[in-house]
């Protein structure tokens, strides 16, 4: 388990009346890899919690443990206080909304939903159905079938469903990878909507971060089988604690520096012969070596000289390599005089110029954006590399 990982599995609760969902040195191990590796967490009842990471990392493995269709090596699973490690599937307040839907063709969407309450014999089931159409806004369409509805519609009956059995766990097993984009987006509010409307906690598995952020109150980055960090989205994205994190979420600048010493509240480091500042909160490293980070869009680009509004940390002798209008924004590549791109990020508001390839910049940026990372590890660790683009 790594340092980072160390620091995550403290932050659990320990009360023997916590009634959330909580897992204790859960490990899963295969012939011949270990998918989760003693997992610590605590699920807090009625949160929207997600689990992200890119394929392998053990994100859905740890969700088919909790909903009973994997069997742990090792380790147990409490959900409201109660033991469920070994339970049957059936026999867990759980249900789990997948990516295909897994509706049934041949009922309406009425039906569809009523099917569990139905096979149980529980009474009232029509205006419990019409109640959770109603939730998800699909009154209208309660006689069509599954084929004559969107895709975005499908998931929602999926969603209802699921629901309508008032889990304890609502886990979701990628339930937006089969939308485009446009509609991701447009289910992302309303699955975030819908969870807050019933209170119930929701386990969400993606590997997109932006669905991540975009939903969840509290998201856990794994990777290869632990959780490298654990917080609120925009913890993880403005003080990533490792490298993995950092390039994982977003994009990050990371360049090599010396740190020169730690005075108080901030780490003075040796930038290739620019000395910058980092808040002690936010350098996350004993040794002497450090990845200076830095989000693109923090960076500020000027012209040679120029007084940027980001006093404290100013980078000359940078030269435009690449520019690539995005719309809202402009992506730029700069070479450093050491040799490394730095990616800045400039927003188009009009009240700055476009920089062209080959023109010699400054760059700027304010010491509480910046962040430092243990030198140990890898600077490319989480990045997407071109051949997955």
């Amino acid at each position: 388990m790594s340092k980072a990982s160390e620091e995550t599995t403290t932050t659990v609760s320990e009360g023997a009346d916590f009634d959330g969902l909580r897992m204790r040195a859960l490990t899963k191990e295969f012939a011949r890899f270990t998918a989760v590796d003693s997992l610590d967490l605590d699920v807090p009842r009625g949160s929207f919690f997600a689990l992200l990471g890119p394929s392998g990392c053990g994100k859905t493995t740890t969700l088919r443990m909790v909903a009973g269709l994997e069997e742990p090596t090792s380790g147990s699973i409490t959900l409201a206080g109660k033991e469920i490690t070994r339970a049957k599937p059936y026999q867990r307040p759980v249900n789990t909304v997948f990516q295909n839907y897994a509706l049934f063709p041949h009922l309406d969407i009425f039906e569809n939903v009523a099917f569990g309450l139905r096979r149980r014999k529980v009474g009232d089931v029509d205006s419990q159905v019409t109640a959770m159409l109603d939730l998800v806004e699909l009154g209208s369409q309660a006689r069509k079938k599954p084929t004559q509805l969107s895709g975005g519609q499908q998931q929602r009956v999926a969603l209802a469903r699921a629901l309508i059995n008032q889990p304890e766990v609502l886990l979701l097993d990628e339930p937006l990878g089969a939308l485009d984009l446009k509609l991701r987006r447009s289910m992302q509010i309303e699955l975030k909507r819908i969870q807050t409307d019933v209170g119930l906690t929701f386990i969400h598995v993606t590997h997109d971060q932006e669905e991540a952020m975009t939903m969840a109150d509290t998201v856990a980055v794994m990777n290869h089988g632990i959780i490298e960090q654990m917080g609120a989205p925009a913890d993880l994205y403005e003080n990533p604690t490792t490298t993995f994190v950092a390039n994982f979420l977003g994009q990050s600048n990371l360049i090599e520096g010396r740190i020169k010493n730690r005075d108080g509240g901030l780490v003075r480091v040796d930038m290739h012969g620019i000395d910058v500042s980092i808040p002690a909160a936010r350098a996350h490293t004993e040794g002497d070596l450090g990845w200076i980070g830095i989000r693109p869009e923090k960076v500020l680009i000027g012209d040679p000289g120029e007084e940027l509004d980001a006093p404290g940390n100013s980078i000359p002798g940078g030269v435009v390599t690449d520019v690539s209008f995005v719309g809202v924004s402009t992506a730029y590549l700069v070479k450093m005089p050491w040799g490394q791109e730095l990616q800045v990020f400039q927003q188009n508001t009009g009240h700055r110029r476009l920089y062209s390839t080959g023109e010699p910049v400054e760059l700027s940026w304010r010491p509480d954006y910046a962040f430092l990372l243990d030198h140990a590890q890898d600077a490319d660790a989480g990045a997407q590399k071109k051949d997955e683009l």
